[in-house]
């Protein structure tokens, strides 16, 4: 059955595929975006379409909309981008999840709050389970992004509570693929696009700290079953549980591309989680998903993306 569903952030990474693959189920599509970290190009291949519409706008004063379902994605997601300006990233995780809860609520709508497994802080658990509280700096450099995420998950959980409105909240873990901004500060990015610049890659502290990395197409599956199952109000982590140091990624991303691009070591940032592992066991059960795309399979259609992207500018 179609469905009128609208999804903010829609430009950005994951919001761009998302939009791609609910317009190919059949389903009416409204895109919410301001462009902040979004771009125009990456909704190339629906611009035109009859089941399509692009609408730029701000989750903190959003205009009115009847849809079946939501999929608030609208939040800066990499530290650069987020940390550049604080008060704002807070607001939207808040006022704008505030504004798309109460559109939900008036519409009859389902929603899906995309949440982070950047609310789990620096954990003391792992692998991280939805039961873990997290272990956040509520006034460090990352508290903008990680505390409002946490606001977000509890407004969510609140208008379940006191309204009966049908909300889903993913704790999205590190998602990677085509459409990853150059300039993005996300530690695949940057690893490719140094690599194929020849300029040394960076390292921060020692480059022990673990992350999990889920190919793009996974996570918008992921989303998009999450979406259509009974999982009201409770979390549900979505990332690879395949568990790597961020000097083996680099390692990694050498070796794919052949370069003998240098390491270059700086200090760690305050509060850089130093292990990051979702356990996904809810996500299997309740989901029947988990993550298809190795992750040597995922770096190389990354790469190929990067490449082309990289080409483009350089001069030849």
């Amino acid at each position: 059955m179609t469905r009128r569903i609208l999804v903010t952030g829609g430009a950005g990474f994951l919001g761009s595929h998302l939009c791609e693959r609910l317009v190919a189920d059949g389903h009416e599509v409204t895109c919410l975006d301001n462009f902040y970290t979004g771009h125009r190009e990456n909704l190339s291949a629906l611009l035109g379409h009859r089941r399509f519409e692009l609408i730029r706008g701000d989750v903190n004063e959003p205009p009115s909309f009847e849809v079946d379902e939501i999929y608030h994605l609208a939040c800066p997601a990499s530290p650069i981008q987020y940390q550049r300006n604080p008060v704002r990233t807070i607001r939207t995780s808040v006022h704008g999840t505030l504004n798309l809860l109460d559109i939900a609520r008036d519409s009859g709508a389902r929603i899906l709050i995309a949440s982070t497994s950047e609310v789990y802080g620096d954990p003391e658990v792992h692998p991280q389970t939805e039961e873990y509280w997290g272990h956040v700096n509520p006034v460090g450099p990352r508290a903008c992004y990680d505390e409002g995420k946490r606001c977000a998950e509890a407004l969510a959980v609140s208008y379940a509570r006191q309204y009966g409105l049908q909300v889903r909240i993913a704790r999205i873990f590190n998602t990677y693929g085509p459409r990853l901004a150059l300039d993005d500060g996300r530690v695949v990015s940057n690893f490719i696009v140094q690599a194929l610049r020849n300029q040394p890659i960076t390292l921060y502290g020692m480059g022990q700290q673990t992350r999990s990395f889920c190919f793009v197409a996974d996570m918008i599956d992921g989303l998009v079953r999450l979406m259509n199952s009974d999982c009201n109000a409770q979390p549900i982590n979505l990332g690879n549980p395949a568990e790597l140091t961020i000097a083996d990624l680099a390692e990694k991303v050498r070796s794919l591309l052949g370069s003998s691009a240098p390491l270059m070591y700086r200090e760690l940032p305050v509060d850089d989680p130093r292990q990051r592992q979702p356990d996904i066991g809810k996500a299997r059960q309740l989901l029947q998903w988990e993550p298809r795309v190795g992750i040597e399979e995922g770096l190389a259609k990354t790469i190929q993306y990067f490449r082309q992207q990289v080409s483009a500018i350089e001069p030849k």
